[in-house]
């Protein structure tokens, strides 16, 4: 009898519980039992969210709020001039504040230590949310304003958002680091191709269709809420400490040759990248394009530059240093630039092209800051130096194009000057490419 209750009561359990029954003492035999009622139950279990996956998620609903609010406004960069009288001067500065605000917020990781990273993202979605409201009301003062608040939230976004990926997932950084760049990249290709459809379709027209991402900021904030609410633990200083074996250590790097080679080719990169955002649809517009199909070519450029990225990690592991990756994606880039300028009409493969030299370039001025450092410390230094001084960089870029195009009277001059910092980025490229270390 003792054999056949066991049997009936665990039929369910399958196999692998039952066969072992038969000679099991009765002590244990309630352990078993628990043990398969847990197995029973696990999958009604799995299939709620758990925590681990819902802060996955919104790593990545903020990931995806962090260019979108940029990139969107490329395509209505001329719509935006002709309805404030901008000269093309101001419309460049219009795109290079949301950089010049990454380049002076780039310290802003330090801060962590005394208020938690998670508070400071939550902090930084409510300034973006806030941004793209004031933006979108009536008036050049609430433009720049708005252009000012919401890149300051996703300038700390972006800076702290490496330090959360790193403490929650220090065994998965690349893969996170890659999925959150990924959701980045999507939205902010996304943006550029429907802002003008929305800016149509919309009451408001251009400013209802920026102001509309405001809703994914504030999903992201929500969704972000309940994990700041929870206290952050105190995260690493990037700054080298005062004293200590390496206190000194990261100090040489703004000596070095190599260190300055990495931030010229991480701001020039996003020079090219910038320009493109901001410029190439009003250039692509005088070329007879429609406004809608500008904006859609621009997303092109962005989706071709997210796939072609992917192949970077391959090539960093399959080659012994990376100057001829660098010099390639350089060559790609002022290929295509001469293209929009000589032949306009073969846009489609110019920004194809484009993308495939800047989106790679991209993702190997972020890797130099690692394959670069020697320690972790003068690895915090190096990318606290090619991020601030990257995108100060970068933030001159879309102003002097646009103040050029002023200045001439056309865009022969901006693009060729243009296709003069692709040749730059591949020169910084060598010296970045090789294999030393800071």
């Amino acid at each position: 009898m003792a054999a056949t209750g066991p049997r009936l009561v665990h039929v369910p359990v399958g196999g692998s519980f039952f066969a072992g029954l038969a000679d099991c003492p009765r002590g244990r035999f309630r352990a078993r039992l628990d043990a398969a009622q847990c197995r029973r139950t696990a999958p009604v279990e799995g299939t709620r969210l758990k925590p681990r996956h819902a802060f996955l998620l919104a790593l990545l609903l903020i990931g995806a709020n962090l260019r979108a609010a940029i990139t969107g406004v490329g395509p209505v960069l001329e719509t935006i001039r002709g309805d404030l009288g901008l000269s093309a001067g101001a419309a460049g500065l219009l795109a290079s504040l949301p950089v010049l605000i990454f380049a002076i917020f780039a310290p802003l990781a330090r801060l962590a230590r005394h208020f938690g990273a998670e508070r400071m993202i939550l902090a930084g979605l409510l300034l973006l949310l806030a941004g793209l409201i004031v933006r979108s009301v009536d008036g050049v003062p609430a433009l720049f304003t708005g252009t000012v608040v919401l890149a300051v939230g996703i300038a700390s976004t972006n800076v702290l958002l490496p330090v959360v990926v790193k403490h929650h997932y220090p065994d998965s950084v690349p893969a996170m680091t890659m999925a959150y760049a990924t959701v980045m990249g999507s939205m902010a290709a996304l943006a550029s191709g429907v802002t003008i459809p929305l800016a149509e379709w919309l009451p408001g027209g251009w400013r209802t269709s920026l102001a509309s991402w405001a809703l994914l900021a504030a999903l992201a904030w929500v969704v972000w809420w309940p994990h700041a609410r929870r206290a952050a633990p105190a995260v690493p200083d990037p700054r080298p400490a005062a004293s200590g074996p390496h206190a000194a250590g990261p100090a040489p790097a703004w000596r070095t040759a190599v260190a300055w080679q990495v931030t010229g080719f991480m701001g020039l990169q996003s020079t090219v990248f910038y320009v493109a955002v901001t410029w190439f649809p009003v250039i692509l517009l005088e070329a007879g394009f429609t406004p809608a199909a500008a904006g859609w070519l621009l997303t092109v450029y962005q989706v071709a530059a997210l796939l072609a990225g992917i192949a970077v990690p391959v090539l960093i592991r399959r080659f012994r240093d990376q100057r001829g990756i660098a010099v390639g994606m350089a060559s790609l880039m002022a290929v295509a630039i001469l293209g929009v300028l000589w032949a306009p009409e073969w846009s489609v493969l110019w920004v194809i092209v484009l993308g495939c030299g800047s989106g790679p370039a991209l993702i190997l001025a972020l890797s130099f800051m690692g394959l670069r450092a020697r320690t972790h410390e003068s690895a915090a230094m190096l990318s606290l130096m090619a991020n601030g001084v990257g995108y100060f960089i970068a933030s001159l870029g879309p102003v002097i194009f646009g103040l050029t195009h002023d200045l001439t009277g056309g865009w022969t001059a901006a693009l060729l000057g243009l296709v003069a910092l692709a040749a730059c980025l591949g020169l910084f490229g060598l010296g970045a490419g090789r294999n030393v270390k800071v």
